[in-house]
């Protein structure tokens, strides 16, 4: 929209023609001081239908958010690791739009619940977008990708009364095991933060690592907040819903507007495939962390906010990210979860915001985007590549190809066999698919899925009131469970974590169902 020559615009009905008045609609007026509303009435038809669809498709998960704009900077050297040129050079910078979230709430919902937090990053790099589409803890609930729309619908309303259900949300957990890890941070101190600023970010998934001499190493990365990490007791949680629900969004635009500016220091941790083997554990399990003692931290880089947005829904709202972003020097890992995520989230924004969504402004990439085989369909507002062909192989109007990016088969490009093994030699067999008949698969709980959920609850021992609280959390949420069996269960599942855990939640929830204690609980989607 241009900006008015003396300041001040003047008003046009939504095709540009200038109108009147905004408050006006066309009628017959009758004696009694009525009147009949006529179809001339143009500005009032725009006005109705313009209302009347305002509202896109909410998120199903993360609909909730607090956003801004800022850059990233590259403060360590990690070239032996990428080619990423958005990780590669000392004082590189790249523009981000981030967008922190709660998963499971409605786009209504206070802000201070008790929950996993969303942390998407779009990188707006020389090369294209790159997503980052991480959480606030380090591990997820499921590793299985079929389970997590059950994951996410146990923790939501039940289908019969409309409301949040404790006997849904344990029924899935006490049969799901693998989830232990992740609940006990969701019900430790980190479940419930204090705002968007305190919190850090994780991958969760892991990735590969790319050189163009062949080389690579998985990873995992890790976003430290340079404010620590505060969090509210659920007393203070409930207080503080009722009188600001609002409390994350405003907090990091006015932390932003007052020019305190919120970051995060950018941390990868690498394994080179040979070194899969000897991994104590599944190294693409996300259930699981990566020891730091085997695996150090390293530093990358700095991200900072300092972009509050100018128009919510312009530029939050309609954004959409998807692991499957990735610039050369990225590269998915064989890792179930991620695979499927790369899918699920830009079929959900297709969904929301349509085909063209890479196009809204706050998505668009800067640098020139040129795919004429994807074209045409609603909204649209592109010049829909004019007359190039849209198919593959024309030689009407040839098209370069990158060099940088992952290298086609040789067997499929016409190159030589021999040249396709000289480039393989530093690739591991781990990475190469050994199975060539597809499989069901489904992942089973064992005891080593206790292990570090267990040195977690030891960890906790070691922070003043950390163990009590979770207790005091999980006990809440439990004593709202009517099922008995469901309770015993989740009883049984912590006391695998630590007996005395487990005991200590069973008599505090049964002490609550007793004594009819009332204890408000802002706790797992609630």
């Amino acid at each position: 929209m241009p900006e008015p020559t003396n300041g001040q615009h003047t008003y046009t009905l939504a095709e540009g023609v200038p109108f009147r008045r905004n408050d006006t609609d066309e009628r017959l007026l009758t004696g009694s001081g009525g009147g009949h509303v006529l179809l001339t009435s143009t500005q009032l038809i725009e006005t109705l239908a313009h209302f009347s669809r305002e509202r896109i498709p909410e998120r199903t998960v993360h609909a909730k958010a607090a956003g801004a704009r800022g850059y990233f900077e590259v403060t360590h050297d990690i070239s032996d690791l990428t080619d990423a040129a958005f990780l590669t050079g000392i004082g590189n910078k790249s523009e981000v739009l981030v967008r922190i979230s709660t998963v499971g709430p409605e786009k209504g919902s206070a802000d201070t619940l008790r929950d996993f937090r969303g942390f998407a990053i779009k990188f707006k790099t020389t090369e294209g977008n790159n997503d980052w589409v991480f959480n606030n803890q380090p591990v997820f609930f499921v590793r299985d990708p079929v389970k997590f729309p059950s994951l996410n619908r146990s923790h939501k309303k039940h289908p019969g009364t409309n409301s949040p259900s404790s006997d849904m949300f344990w029924d899935f957990h006490v049969n799901n095991q693998e989830s232990i890890h992740a609940l006990m941070f969701l019900f430790g101190d980190r479940g419930l933060p204090s705002s968007v600023r305190h919190v850090n970010a994780y991958s969760g998934n892991t990735y590969k690592f790319t050189k163009a001499d062949g080389s690579y190493h998985y990873v995992r990365l890790h976003l430290i907040s340079n404010q620590g990490i505060h969090y509210y007791t659920n007393s203070e949680a409930v207080r503080i819903a009722g009188r600001s629900p609002d409390s994350h969004i405003l907090d990091l635009q006015d932390a932003i507007r007052s020019g305190e500016f919120p970051s995060w220091e950018v941390y990868v941790q690498a394994i080179h495939p040979n070194d899969i083997a000897a991994a104590p554990i599944d190294i693409f399990d996300m259930t699981k962390v990566w020891p730091k003692v085997a695996y150090p931290l390293r530093k990358v880089g700095r991200m900072t906010l300092d972009q509050n947005p100018r128009n919510w829904f312009a530029e939050i709202e309609q954004a959409a990210f998807s692991p499957s972003n990735m610039v050369p020097g990225i590269e998915p890992a064989p890792d179930p979860m991620l695979q499927a995520r790369m899918f699920a989230y830009p079929d959900a924004a297709r969904y929301r915001l349509g085909v063209n969504y890479q196009f809204l402004p706050t998505n668009a990439a800067k640098t020139e985007v040129y795919c004429p085989t994807e074209r045409d369909g609603f909204m649209n507002f592109t010049q829909n590549y004019g007359t190039d062909p849209n198919y593959v192989g024309t030689k009407l109007r040839p098209v370069d190809f990158s060099t940088k990016s992952q290298p086609v088969d040789s067997e499929m490009a016409g190159t030589s066999p021999g040249k396709t093994a000289q480039n393989s030699k530093s690739s591991s067999a781990h990475d190469h698919v050994r199975v060539t008949v597809p499989r069901s698969t489904s992942t089973e709980v064992t005891d080593r899925d206790f292990e570090q959920a267990t040195a977690l609850w030891h960890v906790m021992a070691k922070q003043e009131g950390a163990q009590s609280r979770l207790i005091d959390n999980v006990s809440a949420h439990l004593s709202d469970v009517s099922e008995k069996w469901i309770r015993q269960e989740a009883y049984k599942m912590f006391s695998k974590v630590d007996r005395a855990l487990g005991e200590s939640v069973e008599t505090k929830t049964e002490t609550k169902l007793r004594e009819n204690y009332e204890h408000p609980h802002k706790t797992a989607w609630h």
